[in-house]
């Protein structure tokens, strides 16, 4: 049977993305736009909401660990490193951009808060829990979706936490 429908297929990170919801039964639909979602700013233009609905997903890395912890923020939030270190319990570092990609399978500024590489510690920013809708990247900087800050949770495993 032909596909009839003229909607063109999702990148193949986007999709990776919407396979991963699925698996976990989140119904949230992926959707790539025109506009650039790179930044907060950019992604809440793109998408006609307030910049504090973004959920901006960063990786950061421990000092002496090295290992991961995947911060998602507030979009109209910054992160306060020394009071997340002493939440994870040692110095961390913005992680840079092959670490960050090695970590989750996607390049900043696409990073969505779920269908990682590997199995990263999470932490999710107490002021995203206020609103009824968020919107996330889905895996490159044209591609969101949204979801629910329960939704964001339940994917991620994060501990909710005050991260300004």
């Amino acid at each position: 049977m032909e596909d009839t429908t003229t909607q063109k297929a999702l990148a193949s990170s986007a999709l990776k993305v919407q396979t991963a919801l699925a698996e976990r039964g989140i119904e949230a639909q992926v959707v790539e736009l025109p506009d650039s979602t790179r930044t907060a700013e950019e992604a809440a233009a793109a998408i006609g909401c307030d910049v504090a609905q973004i959920v901006k997903s960063l990786i950061f890395q421990g000092k002496e660990s090295g290992e991961p912890y995947y911060v998602a923020v507030s979009g109209a939030n910054r992160v306060h490193e020394k009071r997340l270190g002493r939440l994870i319990g040692e110095k961390i570092r913005k992680a840079d951009a092959e670490f960050t990609r090695t970590v989750t399978g996607f390049a900043i500024g696409g990073i969505p808060p779920v269908g990682f590489a590997r199995d990263i510690k999470a932490y999710i920013d107490q002021d995203l829990m206020v609103h009824t809708e968020l919107w996330a990247a889905a895996g490159t900087p044209f591609a969101v979706f949204g979801l629910s800050p329960q939704d964001l949770q339940s994917m991620t495993g994060g501990e909710v936490v005050s991260v300004t």
